[in-house]
């Protein structure tokens, strides 16, 4: 998991000794614990920034409100719309982060609050893009809040900037590239794992191995089977 090998690739390094659906059961508990590991609160300067994904229901049989897509397809719509997936990405100078699904289509100023006001202070300085969500969020906690439009013309303004937030969001695009699209109703799981091995540097050590191994057994997973395989997105 470490090298965030695909199911199939993961099956033949067992030798095809577990089938890749066992596996697949096997990753999401894993992950169902990893999600629970509690960010930090942020110090000194934050990043915030979003990205999207194409909704998904990959696996899911007898689709009847869209045409089923082939390999990930396109949204039916230009732009932003409930066709995308809002994952707010939020990181500070010493690379705590949170990273999580906001909901479908664009952000809103309450799935702010709700995700990320727990870890922000009146010490915090915010940077984001110009997207008016983040500056009513900022003005109504009183954050100190420096903006920076997407046209590029101003990346920087002294040491304040996005480029951290927007590095992490283009190693997370990259690495998700390899399943070939994610039902959406496992996508925090993906960003778990992702934060996860960000964090350590994709670096395959045993003790990181173990470090995942004994952090997924802190934390209770009830998740059956069963109840993976009937899960829902809904948000």
């Amino acid at each position: 998991m470490i090298e965030g090998y695909s199911l199939r690739k993961c099956a033949e390094q067992l030798n095809d000794e577990v089938t890749h659906v066992t596996l697949f059961y096997w990753r999401h508990k894993i992950l169902a614990a990893l999600k629970q590991i509690p960010t930090e609160s942020f110090q000194g300067i934050v990043e915030m920034d979003e990205t999207y994904f194409l909704f998904s229901e990959k696996g899911k049989r007898n689709i009847t409100e869209r045409k089923p897509r082939k390999r990930g397809g396109k949204a039916k719509y230009r732009g932003i719309s409930k066709d995308q997936v809002c994952v707010l990405v939020v990181r500070d100078r010493q690379k705590t982060t949170y990273s999580g699904v906001l909901g479908r289509g664009r952000i809103q100023t309450t799935k702010l609050d709700e995700a990320i006001g727990g870890h922000l202070s009146d010490s915090n300085v915010l940077c984001t893009d110009s997207w008016r969500a983040f500056s009513s969020y900022a003005n109504a906690k009183g954050l100190a809040h420096y903006r920076f439009k997407s046209d590029g013309k101003q990346r920087v303004k002294g040491v304040y900037h996005i480029q951290n937030v927007n590095s992490y969001h283009s190693r997370l695009k990259k690495w998700m590239d390899r399943f070939n699209g994610i039902a959406t109703k496992y996508l925090q799981h993906y960003l778990a794992w992702f934060r996860y091995i960000d964090s350590k540097e994709y670096e395959n050590t045993s003790s990181n191995k173990k470090n995942m191994l004994v952090k997924s057994c802190l934390f209770t997973v009830t998740d059956t089977n069963t109840k993976l395989r009937l899960s829902a997105y809904s948000c």
